[in-house]
């Protein structure tokens, strides 16, 4: 102790002012173990079962959502694709897929070159027009990503040859002067000679039926009047040579020789 109490500082003992006293944990005294069969069945058969409602939910009926009110805009819109409708005698309904921006603009100047205007439209917009309208039966048509090209006329045959260039843009169908066409149907449709040569074809052929109806009735008066003047001059000559004239020879059957 005096060794301790004494001597360098630094030799002193010194004790610290916060000790860890480990003790040894308590031992585990209770394990898990199985219920016991009776307590299982007791279990079960107090468990709360919630009683069953007289209609399956399946058969209810959804709860009515709250319409929800167009803004202006949305109603300016669907304006807008009507008057398409309603205004244009070629509206065709293509798919379209990503494309850059340079071939967007190259394309719609080559179909405007033939008076047809690009419309990009949105689904939205366009299916509760068509639901309410005579060309319902385009609604399947809208599905992806579509464009409307539209025109005044019927250009179908310059509408698939520019087409035929952007592979981008696929033709679904269109809707012609009031009838709904597919795909065939328009490339059928562009094989049609134009309004002016069929009408003048039309006019040819309803003007040669009078024509040969009036022919067929005037060949009979003509005939006999030709035989008429073949038989005055016959009659004349025969006067003149101070004969007998000679009347004209009966016609024959196509049977005899």
């Amino acid at each position: 102790m005096a060794a301790l109490s004494g001597g360098a500082p630094w030799r002193t003992g010194w004790l610290p002012a916060l000790r860890l006293a480990r003790r040894s944990s308590k031992a585990v005294t209770r394990h898990w173990k199985a219920v016991h069969l009776q307590r299982q069945k007791l279990m079960a058969l107090t468990e709360y079962l919630p009683p069953r409602p007289p209609v399956p939910e399946r058969c209810l009926r959804p709860p009515q959502q709250p319409r929800q009110e167009d803004n202006g805009y949305a109603r300016l819109l669907r304006r807008q694709v009507e008057e398409v409708f309603r205004d244009s005698r070629m509206v065709a309904v293509c798919q379209y897929n990503s494309m850059p921006g340079e071939d967007v603009v190259l394309m719609r100047h080559y179909l405007r070159k033939h008076n047809i205007e690009v419309k990009f439209v949105l689904n939205e917009i366009v299916r509760p027009v068509l639901s309410q309208s005579r060309y319902r039966n385009l609604l399947p048509l809208f599905v992806g990503r579509n464009i409307l090209l539209v025109s005044p006329e019927t250009k179908a045959k310059e509408m698939l040859r520019v087409l035929k260039g952007v592979p981008q843009v696929n033709l679904l169908g269109a809707c012609i002067d009031d009838t709904i066409l597919s795909r065939q149907g328009v490339e059928n449709f562009a094989k049609l000679p134009s309004l002016e040569a069929s009408q003048g074809q039309t006019l040819g052929a309803l003007t040669l039926l009078p024509s040969q109806t009036c022919s067929l009735l005037q060949h009979g008066a003509a005939h006999l009047t030709a035989l008429l003047d073949q038989h005055i001059h016959q009659l004349r000559d025969g006067a003149g040579q101070g004969g007998t004239p000679k009347g004209p020879e009966p016609p024959q059957s196509p049977g005899t020789p």
